[in-house]
Protein backbone atom coordinates (compact mmCIF):
# COMPACT_ATOMS: atom_id res chain seq x y z
CA UNK A 1 0.00 0.00 0.00
CA UNK A 2 1.64 3.25 -1.10
CA UNK A 3 1.22 6.74 0.35
CA UNK A 4 -1.43 7.83 -2.19
CA UNK A 5 -3.54 4.71 -1.66
CA UNK A 6 -3.34 5.12 2.10
CA UNK A 7 -4.39 8.77 1.94
CA UNK A 8 -7.38 7.89 -0.23
CA UNK A 9 -8.42 4.99 1.98
CA UNK A 10 -8.21 7.12 5.12
CA UNK A 11 -10.04 10.02 3.52
CA UNK A 12 -13.12 9.40 5.63
CA UNK A 13 -11.14 9.83 8.84
CA UNK A 14 -9.08 12.76 7.77
CA UNK A 15 -11.49 14.80 5.71
CA UNK A 16 -12.44 16.70 8.82
CA UNK A 17 -8.81 17.34 9.65
CA UNK A 18 -8.59 19.58 6.58
CA UNK A 19 -11.59 21.60 7.82
CA UNK A 20 -10.25 22.67 11.17
CA UNK A 21 -11.80 26.12 10.92
CA UNK A 22 -15.15 25.05 9.45
CA UNK A 23 -18.43 24.27 11.14
CA UNK A 24 -21.09 21.92 9.73
CA UNK A 25 -24.06 23.79 8.33
CA UNK A 26 -27.42 23.41 10.01
CA UNK A 27 -30.07 21.05 8.78
CA UNK A 28 -30.65 17.36 8.50
CA UNK A 29 -27.96 14.71 8.14
CA UNK A 30 -28.52 13.33 4.65
CA UNK A 31 -25.41 11.26 3.94
CA UNK A 32 -23.54 8.72 6.04
CA UNK A 33 -20.21 7.19 5.12
CA UNK A 34 -18.97 3.88 6.48
CA UNK A 35 -15.29 2.99 6.16
CA UNK A 36 -14.44 -0.60 7.06
CA UNK A 37 -10.76 -1.15 7.86
CA UNK A 38 -9.73 -4.80 7.81
CA UNK A 39 -6.49 -5.83 9.44
CA UNK A 40 -4.65 -8.75 11.03
CA UNK A 41 -3.91 -9.58 14.62
CA UNK A 42 -0.91 -7.59 15.77
CA UNK A 43 -0.06 -3.90 15.75
CA UNK A 44 -2.34 -2.76 12.91
CA UNK A 45 -5.44 -2.25 15.06
CA UNK A 46 -3.57 -0.18 17.64
CA UNK A 47 -2.16 2.04 14.90
CA UNK A 48 -5.59 2.59 13.34
CA UNK A 49 -6.99 3.49 16.77
CA UNK A 50 -4.11 5.87 17.45
CA UNK A 51 -4.72 7.68 14.18
CA UNK A 52 -8.50 7.96 14.61
CA UNK A 53 -8.18 9.02 18.23
CA UNK A 54 -5.76 11.77 17.29
CA UNK A 55 -8.12 13.06 14.59
CA UNK A 56 -11.37 12.74 16.56
CA UNK A 57 -11.63 16.31 17.90
CA UNK A 58 -11.56 17.63 14.34
CA UNK A 59 -13.96 14.97 13.10
CA UNK A 60 -16.45 15.87 15.81
CA UNK A 61 -16.13 19.56 14.99
CA UNK A 62 -16.69 19.11 11.30
CA UNK A 63 -19.16 16.26 10.86
CA UNK A 64 -22.76 15.87 11.91
CA UNK A 65 -22.23 12.45 13.47
CA UNK A 66 -19.14 10.36 14.16
CA UNK A 67 -18.48 6.94 15.60
CA UNK A 68 -15.66 4.42 15.68
CA UNK A 69 -16.44 0.76 16.33
CA UNK A 70 -14.63 -2.57 16.43
CA UNK A 71 -16.07 -5.96 15.60
CA UNK A 72 -17.36 -8.26 18.34
CA UNK A 73 -19.10 -10.75 16.04
CA UNK A 74 -19.05 -10.69 12.27
CA UNK A 75 -17.59 -12.15 9.10
CA UNK A 76 -14.21 -10.46 9.63
CA UNK A 77 -12.54 -10.07 13.02
CA UNK A 78 -10.63 -7.82 13.67
CA UNK A 79 -12.17 -4.85 11.87
CA UNK A 80 -12.60 -1.15 12.65
CA UNK A 81 -15.60 0.79 11.36
CA UNK A 82 -15.65 4.57 11.02
CA UNK A 83 -19.07 6.22 10.66
CA UNK A 84 -19.42 9.85 9.59
CA UNK A 85 -22.46 11.97 8.79
CA UNK A 86 -22.71 14.90 6.35
CA UNK A 87 -25.38 17.33 5.22
CA UNK A 88 -24.93 16.42 1.57
CA UNK A 89 -22.58 14.78 -0.91
CA UNK A 90 -21.21 18.24 -1.62
CA UNK A 91 -20.34 18.72 2.05
CA UNK A 92 -18.52 15.39 2.07
CA UNK A 93 -16.64 16.15 -1.14
CA UNK A 94 -15.62 19.61 0.09
CA UNK A 95 -14.14 18.03 3.20
CA UNK A 96 -12.20 15.52 1.16
CA UNK A 97 -10.82 18.17 -1.20
CA UNK A 98 -9.31 20.02 1.74
CA UNK A 99 -7.68 16.91 3.15
CA UNK A 100 -4.52 16.88 1.10
CA UNK A 101 -3.53 20.44 1.97
CA UNK A 102 -3.66 19.94 5.72
CA UNK A 103 -0.22 19.70 7.32
CA UNK A 104 -1.54 18.14 10.54
CA UNK A 105 -3.14 15.29 8.65
CA UNK A 106 -0.03 14.66 6.59
CA UNK A 107 2.00 14.37 9.77
CA UNK A 108 -0.55 12.01 11.30
CA UNK A 109 -0.63 9.57 8.44
CA UNK A 110 3.13 9.73 7.95
CA UNK A 111 3.42 8.54 11.53
CA UNK A 112 0.95 5.69 11.11
CA UNK A 113 2.66 4.59 7.89
CA UNK A 114 5.88 3.87 9.76
CA UNK A 115 6.55 0.22 10.49
CA UNK A 116 7.18 -3.06 8.77
CA UNK A 117 3.55 -3.52 7.64
CA UNK A 118 0.77 -1.20 6.44
CA UNK A 119 -1.77 0.02 9.03
CA UNK A 120 -4.50 -2.17 7.49
CA UNK A 121 -4.81 -4.78 4.75
CA UNK A 122 -7.72 -3.26 2.84
CA UNK A 123 -10.68 -0.90 3.20
CA UNK A 124 -14.28 -0.99 2.01
CA UNK A 125 -16.32 2.20 1.73
CA UNK A 126 -20.12 2.43 1.68
CA UNK A 127 -22.13 5.60 1.05
CA UNK A 128 -25.58 5.74 2.61
CA UNK A 129 -28.53 8.11 2.23
CA UNK A 130 -30.77 8.72 5.25
CA UNK A 131 -34.37 7.64 4.76
CA UNK A 132 -37.25 10.01 5.43
CA UNK A 133 -37.96 8.16 8.68
CA UNK A 134 -34.38 8.13 9.97
CA UNK A 135 -33.81 10.02 13.25
CA UNK A 136 -30.92 12.38 13.88
CA UNK A 137 -28.18 10.81 15.99
CA UNK A 138 -28.24 12.48 19.40
CA UNK A 139 -25.36 12.45 21.88
CA UNK A 140 -26.03 10.76 25.21
CA UNK A 141 -26.33 13.03 28.23
CA UNK A 142 -23.51 11.03 29.83
CA UNK A 143 -21.33 8.11 28.83
CA UNK A 144 -22.81 4.71 29.81
CA UNK A 145 -21.23 3.11 32.86
CA UNK A 146 -20.83 -0.10 30.86
CA UNK A 147 -20.11 0.11 27.10
CA UNK A 148 -23.11 -0.57 24.91
CA UNK A 149 -23.02 -2.85 21.91
CA UNK A 150 -24.30 -1.91 18.47
CA UNK A 151 -25.88 -4.11 15.83
CA UNK A 152 -25.48 -3.10 12.19
CA UNK A 153 -28.15 -4.78 10.07
CA UNK A 154 -28.33 -4.72 6.27
CA UNK A 155 -31.50 -5.93 4.52
CA UNK A 156 -31.01 -6.70 0.84
CA UNK A 157 -34.10 -6.42 -1.36
CA UNK A 158 -34.22 -8.10 -4.79
CA UNK A 159 -35.50 -4.97 -6.59
CA UNK A 160 -35.99 -1.25 -6.02
CA UNK A 161 -39.74 -1.86 -6.04
CA UNK A 162 -39.44 -4.32 -3.19
CA UNK A 163 -37.12 -1.93 -1.33
CA UNK A 164 -39.97 0.57 -1.60
CA UNK A 165 -42.28 -1.94 0.11
CA UNK A 166 -39.64 -2.37 2.81
CA UNK A 167 -39.63 1.39 3.36
CA UNK A 168 -43.40 1.36 3.71
CA UNK A 169 -43.24 -1.41 6.29
CA UNK A 170 -40.57 0.34 8.34
CA UNK A 171 -42.22 3.76 8.17
CA UNK A 172 -45.59 2.20 9.01
CA UNK A 173 -45.93 -0.51 11.65
CA UNK A 174 -42.41 -1.90 12.04
CA UNK A 175 -40.71 1.01 13.83
CA UNK A 176 -43.60 1.15 16.29
CA UNK A 177 -43.12 -2.55 17.07
CA UNK A 178 -39.37 -1.96 17.38
CA UNK A 179 -39.95 0.63 20.08
CA UNK A 180 -42.45 -1.56 21.91
CA UNK A 181 -39.79 -4.29 21.96
CA UNK A 182 -36.91 -2.16 23.20
CA UNK A 183 -35.26 -1.67 19.80
CA UNK A 184 -34.33 1.95 19.04
CA UNK A 185 -32.22 2.32 15.86
CA UNK A 186 -30.24 5.55 15.61
CA UNK A 187 -30.28 5.66 11.80
CA UNK A 188 -32.02 4.10 8.80
CA UNK A 189 -30.38 4.42 5.38
CA UNK A 190 -30.37 3.27 1.78
CA UNK A 191 -27.09 2.43 0.08
CA UNK A 192 -25.98 4.86 -2.62
CA UNK A 193 -22.72 3.05 -3.35
CA UNK A 194 -21.69 -0.29 -1.92
CA UNK A 195 -22.29 -4.04 -2.14
CA UNK A 196 -25.55 -5.98 -2.46
CA UNK A 197 -27.70 -3.11 -3.64
CA UNK A 198 -30.50 -2.27 -3.19
CA UNK A 199 -30.55 -2.51 0.56
CA UNK A 200 -31.62 -0.83 3.77
CA UNK A 201 -29.01 -0.43 6.51
CA UNK A 202 -29.71 0.47 10.12
CA UNK A 203 -27.78 0.67 13.39
CA UNK A 204 -29.14 -0.27 16.81
CA UNK A 205 -27.58 0.26 20.27
CA UNK A 206 -28.24 -2.24 23.06
CA UNK A 207 -27.14 -2.20 26.69
CA UNK A 208 -25.76 -5.76 26.33
CA UNK A 209 -25.95 -8.90 24.23
CA UNK A 210 -28.52 -10.26 26.68
CA UNK A 211 -30.72 -7.18 26.18
CA UNK A 212 -30.37 -7.60 22.43
CA UNK A 213 -31.59 -11.20 22.59
CA UNK A 214 -34.51 -10.21 24.83
CA UNK A 215 -35.55 -7.35 22.53
CA UNK A 216 -35.47 -9.41 19.34
CA UNK A 217 -37.41 -12.22 21.00
CA UNK A 218 -40.10 -9.74 22.00
CA UNK A 219 -40.17 -8.27 18.50
CA UNK A 220 -40.61 -11.58 16.67
CA UNK A 221 -43.35 -12.65 19.11
CA UNK A 222 -45.33 -9.42 18.67
CA UNK A 223 -48.57 -10.10 16.74
CA UNK A 224 -48.39 -6.64 15.13
CA UNK A 225 -45.05 -7.60 13.58
CA UNK A 226 -46.43 -10.92 12.32
CA UNK A 227 -49.36 -9.07 10.72
CA UNK A 228 -47.10 -6.42 9.13
CA UNK A 229 -44.74 -9.07 7.74
CA UNK A 230 -47.58 -11.14 6.26
CA UNK A 231 -49.19 -8.07 4.67
CA UNK A 232 -45.92 -6.91 3.09
CA UNK A 233 -45.26 -10.39 1.67
CA UNK A 234 -48.78 -10.48 0.24
CA UNK A 235 -48.19 -7.17 -1.57
CA UNK A 236 -44.53 -7.40 -2.55
CA UNK A 237 -43.39 -10.98 -2.10
CA UNK A 238 -40.25 -11.67 -0.08
CA UNK A 239 -39.11 -8.06 0.08
CA UNK A 240 -36.01 -9.01 2.09
CA UNK A 241 -33.89 -11.54 0.23
CA UNK A 242 -31.08 -11.73 2.80
CA UNK A 243 -29.88 -10.13 6.02
CA UNK A 244 -26.33 -9.33 7.12
CA UNK A 245 -25.54 -8.59 10.77
CA UNK A 246 -22.43 -7.35 12.57
CA UNK A 247 -22.11 -6.83 16.33
CA UNK A 248 -19.88 -3.88 17.22
CA UNK A 249 -18.54 -2.13 20.28
CA UNK A 250 -17.60 1.56 20.35
CA UNK A 251 -13.97 2.55 20.74
CA UNK A 252 -13.25 4.40 24.03
CA UNK A 253 -12.78 7.65 22.10
CA UNK A 254 -15.85 7.24 19.87
CA UNK A 255 -18.37 10.10 20.20
CA UNK A 256 -21.20 7.61 19.65
CA UNK A 257 -21.24 5.42 22.76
Amino acid sequence: MNRRMFAQAMGGAAAAAGLAGAQPAGGRTAIYRLDYFYFRQGSQGARISEFLSSQMPLIVKNTRAAGVFTTVLGPHVPMTLLLEGFGSLEDMEAADRRLHGDAGYRAAFEKIEQGAEPPFDYCDRVLLRATDFSPEIAALAEKPKAPRIFELRVYHSPTERQLGYLHQRFAGPEISVFHQSGIFPILYTDTLAGPNMPNLTYLIPFASLADREKAWAAFFANPDWVKARDESVAHGGQIVASTAQVILQPAPFSPIQ
